[in-house]
């Protein structure tokens, strides 16, 4: 955005908080690999394990939609830190605990929750402040970037934390952590982070400056039909697709007659996929129009969906081909989206913009996988595939008829949107 033209040297500042966060995220995938895996070797429990997922799922429901007000008129700066910090915090107490020998599953589910909740605060002020940092034209080889970081940790944590795991004790895996947070937060610390301008308030309490803000968020997305239709098609995304991947284990066993190994390498190839996606946004860039791009890539995800869905048991190769398309258009799909929205979307917003669609998206997931289970065991597992594929491709062709989001970026910020804006300041 204009702002970063100030910053002559916003390779140097931004690289140096991305670096901080890349040991960060590393940190977090190992300790998340790690408590996982106490879990399952502790209670065999896929109840528990189902727990852990929830867990982690609703501090996005709950705590996005309030964090967004928050990080919007908090220091952003701030905010990271004290989220990175807070994490670390968390993981030294599971480190005592653990040393101790006093663990218990309650402490584990507590930890998780406040890394959950740190994550919703942490995740948008990051993106918030990036359309800050990053000049408009390179915003989308960025998000090629953090999915090529986002598939590479996918693919080297868990082989790194099963084999720390065997190597060290519990807590002296976890401590990993806390060392990468530390690095993260010093990061942060040295590296000017600019803040969006804001007009100044009228003197009303905290409490109700809170309601206002969080108001004229819903009020912002809501009076820009672009970008509602945006966070909708998100949301409805994640309600098909996600309860089809959380399948993938049955998809292994049921149908290609495979064991851990299978299951690990359509993993991997997806993870591949993934890094070898963010490879490409980051050299290419995308279409010039970044809803361009992201449409195309949700079109051949839905396609892979159904090559899913139709493969035949003596075809594994075909879905593993099927899931490397999958992770390469994951980051083509995601990367231009996220440069979109920080691109477009006022800056003083982008809090609780990102906060809104985090939830939404959350939100999406639980829902979708408390039906995937019985339709799968009503009509089997594939078919769960074939109707991802297709209502996936049928909401894709019909979104190209749809001017408000296939012409956001030519038309910034109707005026409802603006006067949202107006009224937040």
């Amino acid at each position: 955005m204009a702002q970063a033209a100030a910053y002559p040297h916003w390779k140097t500042r931004f690289f140096t908080v991305w670096t901080g966060q890349a040991f960060s995220l590393f940190g977090s995938q190992l300790v998340q690999f790690a408590l996982i895996w106490w879990l399952t070797e502790t209670t065999r429990s896929a109840t528990v394990l189902a727990s852990a997922a929830l867990v982690g799922v609703l501090p996005q429901v709950l705590i996005s939609p309030i964090a967004g007000p928050l990080i919007d008129r908090w220091n952003r700066k701030r905010v990271m830190m004290v989220a990175d910090a807070l994490v670390a915090f968390t993981t030294l107490l599971l480190v005592l605990l653990f040393a101790g020998g006093v663990v218990q599953l309650w402490h584990v589910y507590l930890a998780m929750f406040i890394r959950s909740a740190a994550g919703s605060f942490h995740f948008p002020s990051m993106q918030a402040s990036t359309s800050l940092m990053v000049p408009d034209e390179h915003l989308s080889r960025v998000a090629g970037l953090n999915q090529m970081l986002q598939g590479l940790m996918s693919i080297v944590a868990p082989p790194v934390g099963a084999l720390l795991i065997g190597l060290l004790p519990m807590q002296g895996v976890l401590l990993i952590d806390v060392v990468t947070a530390a690095v993260a937060v010093l990061a942060v610390l040295v590296v000017p982070i600019p803040q969006p301008e804001r007009q100044p308030t009228a003197d009303v309490s905290p409490l109700r400056a809170f309601w206002r803000d969080m108001g004229s968020g819903f009020n912002y997305v809501r009076g820009w039909p672009g970008l509602m239709a945006v966070i909708v098609l998100v949301m409805l995304l994640n309600l098909i697709a996600a309860p089809a991947l959380s399948l993938v284990p049955l998809l292994v066993t049921n149908i290609f007659g495979g064991q851990a190994g299978e299951l690990a390498t359509l993993n991997s190839a997806m993870g591949i996929g993934i890094v070898v996606g963010g490879v490409i946004l980051g050299v290419w860039g995308g279409f010039k129009r970044r809803i361009t791009t992201s449409m195309m890539a949700v079109f051949i995800m839905s396609v892979a969906l159904l090559l899913i869905g139709f493969a035949p048991a003596s075809a594994f190769w075909l879905a593993l081909a099927a899931f490397f398309v999958l992770g390469v258009m994951h980051s083509l799909a995601n990367g231009p989206l996220m440069a979109l929205l920080q691109s477009i979307v006022a800056p003083e917003m982008q809090g609780r913009v990102f906060t809104l669609l985090m939830s939404g998206a959350a939100l999406m997931m639980p829902l979708g996988l408390a039906v995937a289970g019985p339709l799968a065991d009503q009509f089997g597992v594939q078919w769960m595939y074939v109707m991802a594929g297709a209502l996936s491709l049928l909401m894709t062709i019909t979104a190209l008829f749809i001017p408000a989001l296939m012409n956001i970026e030519r038309n910034h910020q109707p005026q409802g949107a603006l006067e949202a804006t107006a009224g937040a300041d």
